[in-house]
């Protein structure tokens, strides 16, 4: 009879924990290390941002009239998280407590302005559009040419891999590599 009492924090739960597992793998050093994104403020969100598309892109490609209303849920509330979580990493950086909240929706709708490039050009079979998306969105430094291609190749194979999981089937596994079981370095 008051099941809903106890819904809606589950659903939070796992999505917190979902973005827990998005933020930990946007921040392997890989990506900074081995290709060139810059290790700064700006690339970090990058990765964030094209792990959270990830991760949800993939959750959608699962989602069953059984099933949709939790996914929806836990989809919002994964992007709450990322929302409040770069309102309070704005506020740690010194931002103005007026202009936070303008930076944040700008945050928020460049998360949706990007998953939708990632999504159309993962629609087309050619690499060339993914990595040229890639190198719009993310500062890569100059001297790693191959790492926009490297980076497709893991966008690529992960989405494919995430794309046959459920949230149930990610989180009866508490590894991150059951959400992105692939290194870029073994994709490219």
């Amino acid at each position: 009879m008051f099941g809903w009492l106890t819904q809606k924090p589950k659903v939070q739960r796992t999505a917190i924990d979902l973005y827990g597992r998005v933020v930990a793998a946007a921040r392997q050093p890989i990506f900074y290390r081995d290709l060139g994104v810059r290790d700064t403020t700006e690339g970090r969100f990058e990765m964030v941002a094209l792990h959270l598309f990830l991760a949800l892109e993939g959750f959608k490609a699962k989602t069953t009239p059984d099933n949709e209303t939790r996914h929806t849920a836990i989809t919002q509330s994964a992007i709450e998280a990322f929302v409040i979580d770069m309102d309070d990493c704005m506020r740690e950086m010194g931002v103005g407590d007026l202009t936070v909240p303008k930076k944040v929706k700008r945050a928020a709708a460049g998360f949706y302005e990007r998953a939708g490039a990632y999504r159309n050009a993962l629609a087309d079979i050619n690499d060339a559009s993914l990595v040229d998306v890639l190198k719009h969105y993310i500062d890569f430094a100059p001297t790693s040419e191959s790492s926009p291609s490297t980076l497709a190749a893991y966008v690529r194979s992960t989405h494919a891999e995430v794309s046959h999981k459920t949230i149930d089937d990610i989180f009866t596994d508490t590894h991150l590599s059951t959400l992105f079981p692939m290194s870029p370095a073994r994709s490219g």
